[in-house]
């Protein structure tokens, strides 16, 4: 069995056909070529969220992963053997993340790895789930087999990371949403003021060009924090900057809006900013993000960047 690519779903098939002693002959284009997403060698690489959402078995995402752990899932052995606290959601060491996946589809005796880009679907029995960051050489050649408007796209962005010595826990503190779970996320709380003067600069700051892109191209459940600044003065304060359930233990009070940020690697030393996927220049995520009073000094590890991510269009495709 060829299969295309060692990213979430890749590996996880590799994984499982080979367990069932499957011979597998995995192709995957990492090192060798990477995308702007990209930034480590490793299989099943997040390049957005660190979080898989929701935890808890009263909600569809938590039961999803409790079936998958029954079933012998290797991404959720690696999600759990490197989770970091989020509260009521699993999160996990980026890095240590896809290293682990990566080691295991590496010591599977029946998985064969084959690095290099794949530019054509080749004959006999080919599983492809080279996912959203396919390279346009591999998403042409599928785009041709199955005809015209088959394929679909968005734009995706990444959260800036930052270095937890460098937040200003003077002005920050630990908690967690109606003091459920653990006090796991640093919050950064802005009065009426900060947060007023940080929208304005928000709205107006500068963004990198990236082809195609226009705001209605954007995945609502992935939105770049400036496109949703320009929706309104408090779409922020009712979406990732929201202050319900956080007072500030300074004041016993909410404070008018917080940003969050979440745990990004196991030691504790990377956090990032939660809901804050960006494509501005580099320059202008530095000194827009930096009126926020907790970040006034924050060293950025990794600057936010877009990507375009493709799809097919299941319900054309599907025939049942």
């Amino acid at each position: 069995m060829a299969l295309h690519t060692g990213h979430l779903a890749g590996a996880e098939c590799a994984w499982q056909l080979a367990r069932r002693g499957i011979p597998v002959v995995l192709r995957e284009m990492k090192p060798e070529k990477t995308t702007p997403a990209h930034v480590t060698p490793y299989f099943a690489e997040l390049c957005c969220s660190n979080s898989l959402r929701g935890a808890g078995l009263e909600n569809a995402v938590g039961l999803l992963k409790e079936e998958l752990r029954r079933l012998d899932s290797l991404i959720l052995r690696c999600a759990d053997a490197t989770a970091v606290p989020a509260g009521g959601a699993l999160a996990v060491d980026r890095e240590g993340f896809a290293r682990m996946v990566t080691e295991h589809i590496l010591a599977e005796p029946n998985i064969t790895l084959v690095p290099g880009e794949v530019t054509a679907i080749p004959d006999g029995d080919v599983v492809i789930a080279s996912g959203p960051l396919t390279s346009d050489p591999l998403a042409d050649a599928i785009a041709a087999k199955l005809g015209g408007g088959t394929t679909l796209n968005f734009f995706d962005a990444a959260a800036p990371l930052v270095s937890y010595d460098s937040v200003d826990m003077d002005s920050a503190y630990f908690a967690s949403r109606y003091d459920k779970g653990t006090p796991d996320y640093i919050n950064c709380p802005l009065s009426r003021e900060e947060y007023l003067a940080f929208w304005q600069e928000l709205v107006s700051a500068q963004e990198a060009e990236v082809h195609g892109f226009e705001d209605k191209n954007v995945f609502e459940g992935c939105m770049p924090v400036e496109v949703m600044a320009r929706r309104g003065e408090d779409t922020l304060r009712f979406g990732p900057l929201k202050p319900r359930g956080l007072p500030d233990p300074k004041t016993g009070k909410e404070p008018y809006a917080v940003v969050q940020l979440r745990r990004d690697n196991a030691d504790g030393t990377i956090y990032n900013l939660v809901g804050f996927q960006t494509h501005l220049k580099w320059g202008e995520q530095k000194r827009v993000f930096s009126m926020i009073p907790a970040l006034r000094n924050a060293v950025y590890l990794r600057y936010g960047v877009m990507h375009r991510n493709t799809y097919l269009n299941s319900p054309q495709l599907l025939d049942r």
